[in-house]
Parts: structure tokens; C-alpha cells; sequence
């Protein structure tokens, strides 16, 4: 008589970066891979700032999802670190992921990431192609697209998604999930992200103020939580100080009679509550810091690396 075999099933584990334009959909997929928001979405471009991890299982494989800044050209500090945020992304990645907005095409920014990614990536890199935004143009014009851009770099596979929709994002991720080496997943079936709770509430109401604020505030604010209690009652209470380069600045966070900012908080409010399970309290406070583009500690708090902005 023979025992009940203890043979392990071999897990995958890999780590896959999402790379493309400000605006491509890197956040939008992120989240629908993950299946919960993870990650900053608006439409205004060049939102991710740090790298967001998410995580996903796709049958014995984890995938660790890279959501890097978008790639454009850097003017200052800030916008230089999210660059090398990005391409370091890429460059530690099993798979790379470059996603390319059907409706545009083969601009000019696509054409100097091309351009790049074999100065910045090792030769055996793996690097997928996903067009995304697939509803907004005829058949036609995506295997013209599709063929262009295949014609400048031979890519491992190519994927026609919606990130929005859903379609095409099962395909995307069972690929990826073969392509991702052996080994023991890193993080608890359960977790979707390995950002601190604390840096995922910031992103959250800085998501809310870059809705509300899109046409007055260009991207010269930030978020901190500076303090999180967890009470007896399951609730948190969470402080948070939202950092703005001017004084004109706050009086347009504020609002009249502080309206803006207590929209913007019940926001965030719900949606951290959502993101958390149980209650929270939220106090959001607005200082102004002129020089907060270029201190080490602003960086640090957001996950990019001050020296990487050294011009």
C-alpha cells in the first residue's frame, strides 16, 4: 500500500514592468491585472510617480507588477527621477511590457523609447508589445500599427488590449504568466501590493486632487501621511499634509469656504475606506513649501531617489 503522494506543485514567480508614454494606460492595466486599484488613475499625464508594485496570481505563477512613470523628456528634478524610476523598472524586469495607444500610433515619444530601450535594457530582455485603446480605431489601422511597430523592434509577442474594458487583458496576463521564471512566490497569496498602507492613502487623495484641481494646479503638490491611529473601534484615523509650492496654490486647494478641500477628502475618504475595509477618519491639512520639488525628504516619502534627478 502505497502513501498519498506529497509531490509540491512548482510555483513561477517574476516581476513584469509596464513601460510607455505618459497616458498609455500603464495604471488602467495595472489595476485590471490586479484586480483591485493599486495605482493612481487620471487623465492627467504623468501622475505615477513612484513605482508602484502590484501583484497578481495567474494560476502557479505570481506576477509583480512594475507600474513605472511615464517615459517623456525630463525638464525638472522631479521629472528626471520619474524617468529613472522608470527605466530602472524596465531594466530589473523579467518581461517588459511597452504599451503603445492605438489611436496615436507611432509618435514621436514611442519612436525615442524604441529608440532607447536597447541602450537601457540588456540585450535578452524579453519586451512584449500590448496596443492599447483598441476601441478607438478600425481593424485596419491596428495591424498597420502593428506591423510598424514590429518593424522597428522585433517584440516576444504582440497583444491588441483594452485596459478599460478588459479585453485582451486575460490573454496578456496568461503570457505573461508562462514566461516568468520558477521559483517560490515573494508575498502572500492575499496581497496585491507591497506599498505601505500609508503611501497608498497619499496616492489616493493626491488621485483626488489631480481630478479636481487638473485645470488650476499643475503638478507642483504632494501628499504625505504624516500620521495613521488605529483605534479600539476597527477604525483609523489618518493625517495627512498635502504639500503645495505656493500661496496662490493653497487658496486654490482650499477653496471657497473650504469647499474643494472637504470634497476632496470625503473623496478619498471612501475610497481609502473601500481600499481598507472598515472606517476611516481622514484630516487633511495644506501647507505650502516653495522649495518642496527639490528636497531629498519629499522624494524619498513618494518612493523615487532624490540623486536620480541630478541634472
Amino acid at each position: 500500500m502505497t502513501g498519498a503522494s506529497t509531490e509540491v506543485e512548482p510555483t513561477f514567480c517574476g516581476v513584469v514592468a509596464l513601460i510607455g508614454e505618459p497616458n498609455a494606460g500603464k495604471s488602467t492595466l495595472l489595476n485590471r491585472m490586479v484586480g483591485a486599484k493599486v495605482s493612481i488613475v487620471t487623465h492627467k499625464v504623468q501622475t505615477t510617480r513612484a513605482r508602484i508594485r502590484g501583484i497578481a496570481i495567474e494560476g502557479a505563477a505570481q506576477l509583480i507588477f512594475v507600474d513605472t512613470p511615464g517615459l517623456f523628456r525630463p525638464r525638472r528634478r522631479l521629472d528626471r527621477a520619474m524617468v529613472k524610476a522608470a527605466w530602472g523598472g524596465a531594466a530589473d524586469a523579467d518581461v517588459t511590457v511597452l504599451l503603445v495607444e492605438a489611436h496615436r500610433g507611432l509618435t514621436e515619444g514611442v519612436r525615442v523609447i524604441l529608440e532607447t530601450l536597447g541602450g537601457q535594457l540588456s540585450p535578452k530582455a524579453r519586451v512584449a508589445l500590448a496596443i492599447n485603446k483598441i476601441d478607438r480605431v478600425p481593424a485596419e489601422k491596428l495591424l498597420a500599427l502593428s506591423a510598424a511597430m514590429n518593424e522597428a523592434r522585433a517584440f516576444e509577442a504582440t497583444f491588441m488590449i483594452s485596459a478599460e474594458r478588459g479585453h485582451g487583458v486575460d490573454h496578456l496576463k496568461a503570457w505573461l504568466a508562462r514566461q516568468v521564471p520558477p521559483g517560490p512566490w515573494l508575498y502572500p497569496e492575499d496581497q496585491i501590493a507591497d506599498l505601505p498602507l500609508r503611501l497608498i492613502a497619499a496616492e489616493m487623495t493626491r488621485e483626488k486632487l489631480t481630478l479636481r484641481l487638473h485645470q488650476e494646479l499643475p503638478y507642483e503638490l504632494t501628499v504625505e501621511t504624516e500620521g495613521w491611529e488605529e483605534r479600539k473601534d476597527g477604525s483609523v484615523r489618518i493625517d495627512q499634509v498635502i504639500y503645495v509650492a505656493r500661496d496662490g496654490h493653497k487658496g486654490i486647494t482650499l477653496g471657497p469656504k473650504g469647499e474643494t478641500i472637504k470634497a476632496i477628502g470625503k473623496a478619498a475618504r471612501e475610497e481609502i475606506r473601500a481600499f481598507l475595509g472598515h472606517e476611516v477618519h481622514l484630516f487633511l491639512t495644506v501647507k505650502v513649501r516653495p522649495n518642496w520639488l527639490d528636497e531629498a525628504e519629499r522624494f524619498t516619502e513618494i518612493g523615487l531617489d532624490f540623486r536620480d534627478g541630478d541634472a
